[in-house]
């Protein structure tokens, strides 16, 4: 368990906070490039618990700035976006991307007060369909954008999608680190379905290895096949909030997440889905977008959104699965079919995740052995945490890019054969290269 203290910390994302500090110091994917419309609507974001507004400007420029006009705190996300700006409906000011004043029609024609006065504006960078953004000091070198396979790739070969889901981010993450729960809580008990032939599920109690690396944690977990054969997967936690889930023979593609905090309380989740060499199979891709047999594939399907007023902050990615409605639980379909009886994979998680609290009180807890990812994780989390915050020192992956090169692996190994010794190679992505191993 953790202390209240420690909890605090790792939770805790706003300006001035350790832990939102850590997080200001890297590039932070906020939104999908199709959301934003040269001269189009602004959108109300919420990141690391502030107020802002993003927009793209009529020469394709996209603007992350304060949702309140410098003038008289009106807010910008009713603003008009025309003529390279953003301008404030309640007296007319207008701001560029960067946030400077480009025009005060209410004062008089001679006035200098624009040439004093900013709003916080923060840079922003497109890739592939991603926007990116730097919250932290504004410096002439900002560092570089990381460089993570799933956003490298080809756009055949990955699918992405986004939801918000309304817990504190490390809750979020956790539950993807967590190797023990996917055969149990994501399994069915009537013997259909592919669920069923998981090698996962032939050993409920694994036994888990864990290895620092540069780029934050490899959680291996071990399962026995039989008398000389092991089956690992090897998750990885990267630096500040990725995590990275194994392929499986089924399904041979590389997954994970950015859990991207809104606030305290609201996560992002900007989910990656993507073959390193191939295009997805147009199946794959239409169970991502519309879900199977009416459940939740591992991404929020089309039909899951409920769509939100524009003053929402992400008003176009809140789902119909919520706390409120106990996430649509089934008990007859948990009688009859599925172990959890919610309907999907994503869904499945999600209400294990945020289904109590958005911030549980982790002094409460009882941890196992199957939790020593999750244990490790943490101390990892208040080391790096500590050394910015006490010494300046900064993770490696905030300067060198290649630092998240870096893919999850699903390995049948010999029992004599070390984990890490076979998947060195194999958990450094090469961009263009297969997987390099039997699936």
């Amino acid at each position: 368990m953790l202390s209240h203290q420690d909890n605090e910390t790792l939770v805790r994302v706003g300006p001035g906070t350790a832990m939102g500090s850590l997080f200001r110091l890297y590039w932070i994917p906020f939104l999908f490039s199709k959301d934003l419309v040269a001269d189009g609507q602004p959108k109300r974001i919420m990141l690391l618990g502030e107020d802002l507004v993003a927009f793209r400007d009529t020469e394709q420029r996209v603007g992350l700035v304060a949702n309140a006009c410098a003038h008289r705190g009106a807010p910008l996300m009713f603003g008009r976006n025309e003529d390279c700006g953003l301008r404030c409906v309640y007296h007319g000011w207008k701001f560029d991307v960067t946030g400077a004043v480009t025009d005060t029609p209410a004062e008089p024609a001679k006035s200098r007060l624009k040439e004093k006065v900013r709003i916080t504006a923060y840079p922003c960078r497109e890739r592939n369909g991603v926007l990116w953004t730097y919250m932290g000091p504004q410096t002439a070198d900002l560092p570089p954008l990381p460089n993570l396979e799933w956003n490298l790739v080809p756009a055949e070969n990955v699918h992405l999608s986004m939801r918000i889901q309304e817990c504190n981010w490390l809750q979020a993450l956790e539950g993807e680190i967590d190797s023990a729960h996917a055969p149990i809580l994501h399994s069915r008990i009537d013997s259909k379905g592919a669920i069923n032939k998981w090698l996962a599920t032939r050993d409920l109690r694994p036994t888990f290895e864990c290895m620092r690396q540069d780029f934050g944690m490899s959680i291996a977990a071990k399962r026995r096949l039989d008398e000389q054969t092991n089956y690992w997967r090897v998750n990885q936690f990267m630096l500040p909030f990725y995590s990275l889930v194994p392929p499986q023979s089924k399904h041979p593609e590389l997954s994970g997440h950015a859990w991207v905090p809104m606030d305290d309380n609201h996560t992002i989740c900007l989910m990656f889905s993507y073959h390193p060499s191939e295009p997805l199979p147009p199946r794959m891709r239409e169970v991502f977008e519309h879900g199977h047999n009416g459940r939740e594939s591992a991404h929020a399907s089309q039909e899951s959104f409920v769509k939100r007023d524009p003053s929402t902050p992400y008003a176009d990615y809140w789902t119909k699965y919520t706390r409120e409605n106990g996430f649509q639980f089934d008990y007859q379909s948990q009688v009859d079919t599925w172990f959890s009886g919610l309907p999907g994979l994503w869904v499945q998680d999600g209400a294990c995740q945020s289904g109590t609290k958005p911030i549980f009180d982790r002094t409460k807890e009882h941890l196992g052995s199957s939790d020593t990812g999750i244990a490790m994780t943490r101390r990892l989390l208040l080391e790096a945490v500590n050394a910015y915050r006490d010494r300046d020192i900064k993770p490696s992956g905030v300067t060198d890019p290649d630092t998240f090169m870096v893919r999850a692996v699903s390995l049948t190994l010999p029992e004599t054969t070390s984990w890490v010794d076979f998947g060195r190679s194999h958990m450094q992505a090469k961009l263009g290269a297969g997987f390099g191993y039997q699936l």
